[in-house]
């Protein structure tokens, strides 16, 4: 039987297809290069339109009006000026093919200078990378570094911003002691000075060191834009929190991404701990958490070192009392023992009876204490009780009560802060220079970041509950009646300030003198709001 011949196109169709394709091909090369000013003219286009939407967004909205206003007025005159629309697209053009234009790739791999430092750098992890049994080890004296360090970046004087590092499985990188000498071994060789954070993946078996950018110190006091129950302890790194507030920064207004600290009946972290060295900022955390509170609560103020910090608060709405005293400080305390039980007992009974809570119940009480140690001291000479047992009840029964707690103090008096404090005060800051241990013995564990040895007052690391640890910087809220404020916070402090108390009327004095108190005595130094309070929860004691 004759074999049939194969198609033709089975039998030539290997040079045509090939035929084709050059063809093709070479259709397609004349057809970019024709084409390649169009392209890199659209190119720019985009660049441009998505820089204008991002430019749009960023403006705040009460200026928008204005900037449309402006841009119809500049569309108006090149209208009207001769040849205008076409010099308009002229520039248009030229400028989409400038923005469009193809950039010259960046020489990719580190220099001399930087290659030394890599190296450098791999050789002194050796000795914690590597055993002696290891058949395939991945650092060795005279090593390739290529193989362990990736994703490096540096700066201008060559030392490295950002590397990531690949270490072997066995290492022990579970054990906080072994990720500790290899912070500061990194620390060290990458250069002293900075503040570097440390991102350990210990399933990927690799860690990434970059180095941070100092927290901004120039936000002052002002109002902050907070729901009711919200306070903001300073402003923090942009990706460890998920939302931001305008501040007035300067000349300008920003977006910050603020540390907020939530209180009331829902918060799991009701009351706070702030502690730090002198000069390290407690004091202007503590103002600044007054003026917040002062918008929607009342507030007693403590002061144990007696410097009058707080005298700006005295005698203003809501400011209940403001003592430096030994007496006037265990007479207010006492009365906020009290008043604490009297809003448990107001709030059961509403609840039991279908009531809504009384307005004065779901008032928030800020119970403010600048050092109490000190004041536990001239206790103990004296043989009173230490403040801080009559917190006891603040503390366990705060946040059902809407009563928070929040106290400051320095390290060295760590050791006189009772169960009690340390247990109730979930939330947690500490502030100024301190090492890496002292900041676990408050936070209850270390930061990812390395301690700076210069920081400005207010900045340190807040903790809330069992979240991450933050960098955190303090708003600056001065003494506005210090003679080294600036004019420019000052007024900032005294803007925020409520108006002074009117007087209270001299007929109501008999009265109050008269009601009988067998809870607690209030000391006639106390404010008269606060003598009359105490009054009062003597009477429903009595009752």
């Amino acid at each position: 039987m004759a074999r049939q011949p194969l198609p033709r196109i089975l039998r030539t169709g290997s040079a045509t297809i090939t035929r084709g394709r050059e063809f093709t091909r070479t259709a397609a090369d004349h057809a970019g290069d024709v084409l390649h000013p169009l392209l890199v003219i659209a190119r720019g286009l985009r660049l441009l339109a998505g820089a204008a939407r991002r430019k749009w967004v960023a403006t705040p909205k009460d200026k928008r009006g204005p900037a449309l206003l402006s841009v119809a007025a500049c569309v108006l005159g090149i209208a009207l000026v001769p040849y205008g629309p076409m010099l308009a697209l002229i520039t248009l053009m030229g400028a989409a093919a400038w923005k469009g234009r193809d950039r010259t790739p960046v020489g990719a791999g580190p220099d001399d200078a930087e290659t030394g430092r890599l190296r450098s750098l791999y050789e002194a992890l050796v000795p914690y990378f590597s055993v002696a049994d290891d058949p395939s080890p991945l650092y060795a004296h005279g090593g390739d570094w290529d193989k362990v360090f990736s994703d490096y970046e540096f700066d201008d004087d060559g030392r490295p911003t950002r590397l990531k590092v690949a270490y072997p499985a066995y290492f022990t990188d579970s054990e906080p002691a072994s990720r500790l000498r290899i912070e500061q071994l990194l620390h060290t060789k990458s250069g002293r000075g900075r503040e570097y954070h440390f991102a350990w993946n210990e399933e990927g078996n690799r860690l990434v060191m970059s180095v941070l950018d100092a927290l901004p110190a120039s936000i002052g006091a002002q109002r902050f834009v907070t729901a009711p129950g919200e306070t903001v302890l300073g402003f923090t790194d942009g990706g460890s929190v998920q939302r931001t507030v305008p501040v007035n920064d300067g000349d300008g207004i920003r977006d910050a991404p603020p540390a907020i600290w939530r209180t009331g009946a829902r918060s799991t972290e009701p009351h706070l701990l702030a502690v730090g060295q002198p000069g390290s900022g407690t004091t202007t955390l503590l103002r600044s958490i007054a003026l917040q509170a002062l918008q929607h609560g009342d507030i007693l103020i403590v002061e144990g070192s007696g410097t009058g910090e707080y005298a700006c608060l005295t005698g203003r709405d809501g400011v209940l009392a403001v003592e430096c005293g030994l007496t006037g400080a265990l007479a207010t305390l006492e009365w906020a023992a009290h008043e604490t039980e009297r809003r448990l007992i107001a709030a059961n009974r509403a609840r039991q009876s279908g009531h809504p809570v009384p307005d004065d119940i779901r008032r928030p009480l800020w119970i403010l204490l600048d050092r109490p140690s000190v004041l536990g001291h001239l206790a103990a000479v004296d043989g009173r009780p230490d403040p801080q047992e009559l917190l006891q009840v603040p503390l366990r029964h705060g946040r059902a009560a809407n009563v928070t707690v929040v106290m400051t103090d320095q390290f060295e008096s760590l050791d006189t802060l009772g169960d009690t404090v340390r247990t109730h005060t979930r939330a947690r800051v500490v502030l100024g220079r301190c090492s890496r241990e002292e900041v676990e013995s408050v936070l209850g564990t270390e930061p990812h970041t390395t301690p700076t040895p210069d920081v400005p007052p207010g900045r340190g690391y807040a903790r809330l509950g069992t979240g991450p640890v933050l960098r955190l910087q303090v708003p600056a809220t001065p003494d506005p009646y210090d003679e080294a404020t600036s004019e420019a916070q000052r007024q900032a402090v005294l803007a925020l300030l409520p108006g002074r108390q009117a007087p209270v009327e001299e007929a109501a004095a008999p009265a109050v003198e008269a009601a009988p108190v067998e809870a607690s005595v209030p000391d006639p130094a106390m404010p008269r709001s606060v003598t009359a309070a105490v009054a009062v929860e003597g009477m429903a004691v009595t009752d």
